[in-house]
Parts: structure tokens; sequence; C-alpha cells
């Protein structure tokens, strides 16, 4: 039987302890679906302080809006913002650099496609994202979610390009996972009704905010344990 010195075990515990202590840096990542307000992400902030995931750190240059609570609220939710934009203007290396995430938590997408981008346009996209985040960090944990649904009497065509786009992240996903830095894939399409889910076809209501922060929930959990 081997025996520790008890030294070395107070060693052990101690590095135990900082390993648990570990904070992960979460970057909610997306137009306006995130960021105004976006309130699912504080809903999601509760689940996990709830579940006792306390080592989290919510970053980005956007602070947290008004949802009826405390939270952290730091997200990359700009507003109007569109994929293919923000590869263009190469928006996301900077917000990278001055944040630093280990996990980004991505809705994106849903502008470009009421702006009538095509789908190789949005995953070509997607894909020099993904780039960016691993060059920021190469075991970048990312979740992709699928967008939710919009009313298809606010902007023609929009509904059925969501779907496609869908799809195609789908399809995407795999081919652009890798071992190091996973692409995890939520739907949060399904079982989301825009009558009953949103303020105004297209913006999740309470009800809605639920939805996204029970989906994203155990993606994002897996994430944090993958990391800390």
């Amino acid at each position: 039987m081997v025996k520790l010195n008890p030294l070395a075990a107070l060693g052990f515990l101690g590095l135990a302890s900082q390993a648990a202590a570990v904070t992960v840096k979460i970057m909610p990542f997306g137009a306006s679906i995130v960021g105004a307000p976006g309130c699912w992400r504080a809903v999601l902030w509760k689940k996990l302080q709830g579940a006792g995931i306390t080592n989290t750190d919510f970053v980005g240059s956007n602070k947290a809006p008004d949802c009826g609570f405390p939270y952290d609220g730091e997200n990359e939710g700009h507003a109007g913002f569109q994929a293919t934009g923000i590869v263009t203007d190469n928006q996301l290396p900077g917000w990278l650099n001055a944040a630093k995430p280990d996990v980004m938590m991505i809705h994106l997408g849903t502008n470009d496609v009421i702006q009538k981008k095509s789908i190789t346009d949005i995953m070509r996209a997607y894909s020099t994202l993904v780039d960016q985040m691993r060059a920021s960090k190469p075991s970048m944990k990312i979740i992709v979610s699928q967008l939710i649904p919009i009313d298809p009497s606010k902007f023609a065509g929009a509904q059925q390009g969501i779907i496609d786009l869908n799809k195609a992240i789908v399809q995407w996903a795999p081919t652009k996972s890798t071992k190091e830095s996973s692409i995890v894939v939520v739907d949060n399409f399904t079982g989301f009704n825009v009558t009953t889910d949103t303020v105004d076809g297209e913006h999740p209501n309470d009800k809605g905010n639920q939805k996204l922060a029970d989906k994203f929930y155990q993606p994002l959990v897996d994430a944090i344990r993958s990391v800390s």
C-alpha cells in the first residue's frame, strides 16, 4: 500500500480545489434574439445558479439589459447584425480578443435570412466565424442554435429560409466539429410557437425565453464541465 506524505496529500487536494474553481467564460453571440434584451440568458443563468453551477462568467461588450432580476448578462448580441456582415466587417476577432471566452453560445442568421442572403453564403460565414473562434482558443466549445421560427406573415419567405438554414446547420456541424473543439447543435425550432412564444412574431416572450433556456441548459452544462 502506497502512503502519501500528508503535505503531498494536501497539495493534491489543493489542485483539485483549484480545478473545481476554474471560471468558464461564456460568450452569447448573435443578433437581437441574443442581446435585445435576450432574457432567455437571464433565465438560463438563474437555472445554472439553482443547480449549483456558479463557476461561470458570461462575457461580451454588451452589458446586462433589465430582465427583472440581477444576473450576469454580458453578451455579444447586436440587434440587426448578420453572420455575413460580421465576417465582412471582421468584427468577431476583436470581441474574442477582449473577452477571451471558453464557450460560444450562438443564435445567429435570422437577419441574413430576412435580407435574403443565400444559405451557402450564411454557412460560409459560419465556417469563417468558427475558424476565428478557434484562432482565439483552439479548444473552444461551440454551441450553435437552430434558429427559432418567425411569423410567416412578417417577411416574405423568411420562415422557409429559416427552415432551410436549420437543415444546413445540422448537416454542416459534424463536418466542422473536432475532438478538441466540438460543435453541438441545439434545436430551438422544434416546439417553439411564434403565436404563443414571441412578443412580435420574432422575439421571445417570457414563455419563449424559458423554452430557449431549457434547450440551451444541458449542452451548456456539458460544455462548462468539459472546460473545468
